[in-house]
């Protein structure tokens, strides 16, 4: 067994490449969940945003406007999802997982065309003189803008709900739907912007994994992403730094992995695999010990006429 060919210094820039993803889909889902929603469909609209995102970079030639498109795309199947829950009233599990669904067959048939077909770069952000720091310039200051942007939506997240006043009314309708309906605020409206956001954060995880973290397009190619954002967003408590924290612990693990399965290690590549998945969910149950309550009507049907 030689560790000796793993570089510590790009393991913890590989982490944050590698975390980027699960972060950008976990904070929308956060803000969906604070809003009261419980979206399942978080895969479904990852994978969506992933070819949407592949497919548009590639005819274009411009990264940027395939992540505009997977934003788009995942956007467009949360406002199914939300058309349905909000307006139809059907239930939130059924329809996320329906969307789930339709988001994976989706995907496999607009992609059909893609496989093996490398997209344009998504080209690193030359800071100067902080690109050039010694250690922490490759650690930090040497990324692609998509982990900036994700970095930056933790913090605005955070003070969103915390300091702004659409943050109280969106925490508002998430914990009492019936009575911030009796305040004036437009419960629907709120839930429907909020599950917009959240499909469009989605999206652009998705997108991350085909243009920089694979980069390629291959059927089903986010592997449960989806579902670790779900279980990253409850076992964080619902809180934005948490979210970061088990982002980066599962990105960090998944890099990790990669880098012992060549060194003769003596754990089955099957272990080390699902190893991400399995400790990440461990952690995570520790750290929300504390049983922080959930959002009081998350999951719940809202009507106007209750």
């Amino acid at each position: 067994m030689d560790l000796s060919a793993i570089d510590p210094i790009l393991l913890l820039a590989s982490l944050i490449v590698a975390s980027t993803p699960i972060l950008l889909a976990a904070l929308g889902e956060l803000v969906v969940e604070r809003a009261g929603v419980l979206n399942l469909g978080v895969e479904g609209m990852m994978i969506t945003g992933a070819i949407c995102g592949f497919a548009i970079a590639v005819n274009t030639g411009s990264p940027f406007i395939g992540f505009v498109a997977a934003a788009l795309g995942g956007a467009v199947l949360a406002l199914l999802f939300g058309l349905l829950t909000q307006v139809a009233l059907a239930n939130q599990v059924a329809s996320g997982l329906a969307l789930t669904l339709f988001g994976l067959g989706l995907s496999a048939l607009l992609g059909q065309g893609y496989q093996g077909i490398k997209p344009p770069p998504t080209r690193s952000l030359d800071i100067p003189v902080l690109s050039d720091l010694p250690v922490v310039g490759r650690i930090l200051f040497s990324h692609d803008p998509m982990v900036y942007l994700a970095l930056a939506l933790v913090v605005a997240v955070w003070a969103m709900l915390k300091y702004t006043r659409l943050g109280l009314i969106l925490r508002a309708v998430g914990e009492n739907h019936d009575a911030a309906h009796a305040l004036g605020y437009k419960v629907v409206r709120v839930r429907l912007l909020a599950i917009l956001f959240g499909g469009a954060c989605a999206g652009l995880g998705g997108a991350y994994l085909s243009l920089v973290r694979v980069p390629q397009w291959t059927e089903g190619m986010t592997a449960g992403y989806g579902w670790i954002a779900l279980a990253l967003v409850v076992f964080a408590s619902w809180k934005a730094g948490r979210v970061l924290l088990g982002a980066w612990l599962f990105g960090g693990i998944s890099v990790l992995q990669l880098n012992l399965q060549p060194t003769g290690i003596p754990i089955p590549v099957e272990y080390l695999s699902m190893s991400p998945y399995l400790i990440t969910i461990l952690v995570l149950v520790i750290m929300s010990g504390d049983k922080s309550r959930a959002p009081g009507s998350l999951g719940r049907t809202f009507h106007a006429s209750q």
